[in-house]
């Protein structure tokens, strides 16, 4: 089942981006677009949806106020020209925040947390949208879907990744930072200024190496204390 989502906007153009954007991904289903609030409200009470863009600005309800209308509680995406509000939006529990214009390399690591939040975060969810977990990324012009439990580990080349996985090699422009941000922390852990690690593929420890796939990965000395205690943790539930 597809992920139901509505825009609500008052600029015809920033629609018109958001629905380019969306397009890269057959999952999330456009079942309306408001460029009112009341209208957008309306449509809300009556109908099931799973994900909203909001534009913080609009003449008849701000998007603030909007949101404490809902009686329902869907995934909020709030969209400005505005970066100052940023610390109020995250009071309000909303998942993300884009400052217009979006550029798609940031709207990638938007869609990447709302599969996080929606295929990871509820278990035995029961409305149609569970699937192996998995997020998109951007290689050469294409867009790569890679499920989470085949990533082994993640390696920082300058201005690129490489994310090494079962089924391959896909090389990345971004940083290991915003990879590391966008994947789920129970299981991946940054353990050295060049690696983020999936804790579940180490086969092995050996003084401050851990071994993935038959390639032993350094343990940065700032990051030792907190990563021997999350893999040794993690071995111990796993008893």
């Amino acid at each position: 089942m597809k992920i139901r989502c509505v825009i609500l906007d008052d600029e015809p153009m920033a629609v018109d981006v958001i629905l380019e954007h969306l397009k890269n991904f057959d999952n999330i289903d456009v079942i309306g677009t408001f460029n009112t609030p009341k209208k957008a409200l309306n449509f809300i009470e009556k109908e099931k949806v799973d994900l909203i863009f909001l534009d913080l600005n609009m003449p008849q309800m701000g998007g603030f106020e909007f949101i404490e209308k809902l009686s329902k509680s869907p995934l909020i995406v709030l969209t400005t020209a505005y970066r100052e509000y940023a610390v109020k939006s995250y009071e309000l529990n909303v998942l993300d925040y884009l400052v217009k214009p979006i550029p798609f390399n940031r709207f990638l690591k938007t869609i990447n947390k709302i599969y996080q939040k929606l295929f990871n975060d509820i278990p035995g969810l029961d409305n149609g949208l569970q699937q192996e977990p998995h997020i998109f990324l951007k290689v050469s012009k294409k867009l790569v879907k890679v499920n989470l439990n085949d990533i082994l580990y993640i390696e920082s080349l300058k201005d690129y990744i490489k994310v090494v996985t079962l089924i391959g090699d896909f090389v990345v422009y971004k940083s290991l930072t915003a990879i590391s941000e966008e994947l789920p922390v129970s299981n991946f852990l940054q353990v050295h200024r060049s690696y983020t690690i999936a804790i579940n593929k180490i086969e092995s420890v050996e003084g401050n190496l851990v071994e993935i796939s038959g390639r032993k990965i350094p343990i940065g000395r700032n990051y030792v204390k907190v990563a021997k205690e999350r893999i040794f943790q993690s071995s111990e539930k796993n008893l």
